[in-house]
């Protein structure tokens, strides 16, 4: 039992890893963040209806809940479009630091939609990201663009893991998955429609470009996803939370190790970053440490 544990443990932060891999893909893709995403939706929604079809999961919802589904599958192709659109204008580096606000934005959100009171250290520590934003914003301004896409895209993923959590609680994960995934690509697909798009140029995907994307739609969507719902029957909440929040640290690394000198940034930003992840990783231990205190005195 202690072998499985450590193994799943040993799992989970291969499974950041990728994650965190997700945005060098990004910037190694040549092609724009509109058909980048748009194959990416593609290629995964595929990949997870073979593994749907080969474990016989029922897909048959009410159309009040597929009307769900095809809300948060818009809110998940936005997020994808802002992230990989901020990786084209800035880079990885800036990217990854300023998606680690969404844990704020979900803090945010949750007292709006969940009607529930606003916390006062969670207000203390959204301050302290905003500082960590202010020296960002200070010292990398040739990033304006990349900055304002990378936090557009950490609120709507916050919006979309909120909306998410109640449908994650009735259905079953990889059944969701799917359904958000191909609405989410018809989505675009609708977008590209109109705007003309769909021409030969869009179907021009070099050889490299495919290996990259084919990646990126097993490795990084299909098999993390469902990989990750397995190992979460394993480890507890809290382990996840901090594991998961050393997305962005493995993304930096992997990112100046793999893409060079283009992520060099200056000390000041890795300080305006570190106050950003620390500060994340605060607020989730706290959170961890009220709920398993609520817990105890409700046993008792």
């Amino acid at each position: 039992m202690q072998n499985d544990k450590l193994l799943n443990y040993l799992h989970l932060h291969f499974i950041v890893f990728i994650w965190g891999f997700t945005a060098v893909l990004g910037a190694l893709i040549s092609i724009d963040a509109i058909p980048l995403v748009w194959y990416r939706m593609l290629l995964a929604s595929i990949l997870i209806y073979i593994y749907v079809r080969w474990k016989k999961i029922d897909l048959r919802f009410s159309y009040r809940t597929l009307g769900g589904f095809f809300l948060a599958g818009l809110i998940i192709a936005l997020h994808w479009l802002a992230f990989f659109g901020a990786i084209k204008v800035s880079n990885v580096s800036v990217t990854l630091a300023i998606m680690s606000t969404g844990a704020f934005f979900t803090s945010l959100l949750e007292p709006l939609l969940y009607r529930r009171k606003i916390i006062g250290y969670e207000v203390f520590f959204g301050m302290l990201v905003v500082v960590g934003l202010y020296v960002i914003f200070n010292v990398e301004g040739d990033y304006f663009w990349g900055i304002v896409l990378a936090l557009s895209s950490a609120f709507l993923g916050a919006l979309f893991s909120v909306i998410n959590g109640k449908y994650a609680l009735q259905y079953k994960a990889t059944a969701i998955s799917f359904y958000e995934l191909l609405f989410g690509m018809l989505c675009i697909s609708v977008y590209l429609t109109f705007s003309g798009s769909f021409n030969n140029s869009f179907f021009q995907v070099s050889p490299s470009d495919w290996m990259y994307l084919f990646i990126l739609a097993s490795a990084c969507t299909a098999y993390a996803f469902i990989a990750s719902v397995y190992v979460m029957r394993w480890i507890s909440p809290y382990t996840v939370m901090l594991t998961i929040n050393m997305e962005p640290v493995y993304g930096i690394i992997l990112a100046l190790l793999i893409l060079g000198d283009g992520e060099n940034m200056s000390p000041q930003f890795y300080y305006g970053a570190a106050i950003i992840i620390l500060t994340v990783v605060a607020n989730g231990i706290i959170k961890m440490k009220l709920e398993r205190k609520k817990r105890r005195l409700g046993a008792g």
